[in-house]
């Protein structure tokens, strides 16, 4: 599903573009011809700033030309490079927090169109302990970042006795992940401690 912001960076990219290439390949020629022809027929008794006068660029054309370097700039690093997304849910914590954001590599898995998401270019697959953003289908407006637990085919497997489990594809296995026990380790400033109440 498209992303509303995502449509009108595109929409203002594409509208400013198409000024920006009239103007530069259309208008400003003709203008440059108007001044040009005025200038031929009054010799040299009119001033640069008189015949700039004749044939002026419209304010409106100026703005858009202008404009459209810094837009495309912002929707090709956005939709290509890196996008900041913010921490929307506990579910990460204690690593991130609701409300930090976090920038997001856009190009690590592969290249997707920035209105429908689509992948035109695929440069790897998600492995586990990566941190992804992703739509869940059932509320497509939310951004759910989470850590990759298991990959395709895997068996994942979470017991009362919080032991996690994964079996690879194609594997009867099931290797335990190692845990660490906080308590282990000496306090830290700013660390929160928590507990998972299951049930």
């Amino acid at each position: 599903m498209a992303n509303t912001f995502s449509i009108i960076l595109v929409l203002a990219t594409l509208v400013t573009g198409i000024i920006w290439a009239l103007d530069k390949f259309v208008w400003a020629p003709k203008r440059r011809a108007k001044i040009e022809a005025a200038a031929a027929n009054a010799g040299d008794q009119v001033d640069a700033k008189t015949l700039e006068q004749i044939a002026p660029q419209p304010s409106w054309v100026e703005s858009a030309s202008s404009m459209f370097p810094v837009i495309a700039l912002i929707m090709i690093f956005r939709s290509f490079v890196y996008e900041p997304f913010q921490i929307p849910s506990e579910s990460m914590m204690p690593t991130l927090l609701v409300g930090d954001f976090i920038l997001v590599d856009k190009h690590v898995y592969g290249l997707r169109d920035p209105v429908f998401h689509d992948k035109f270019l695929s440069l790897g697959e998600p492995k586990r302990g990566d941190v992804v953003v992703f739509k869940y289908p059932p509320q497509p407006k939310i951004d759910y970042i989470k850590r990759v637990v298991g990959l395709p085919g895997d068996t994942v497997r979470y017991n009362g006795n919080k032991q996690l489990c994964i079996a690879p594809k194609g594997s009867d296995v099931c290797t335990p992940v190692p845990q660490t026990d906080p308590r282990q380790y000496p306090p830290m400033p700013g660390m929160i401690e928590l507990t998972e109440q299951l049930g």
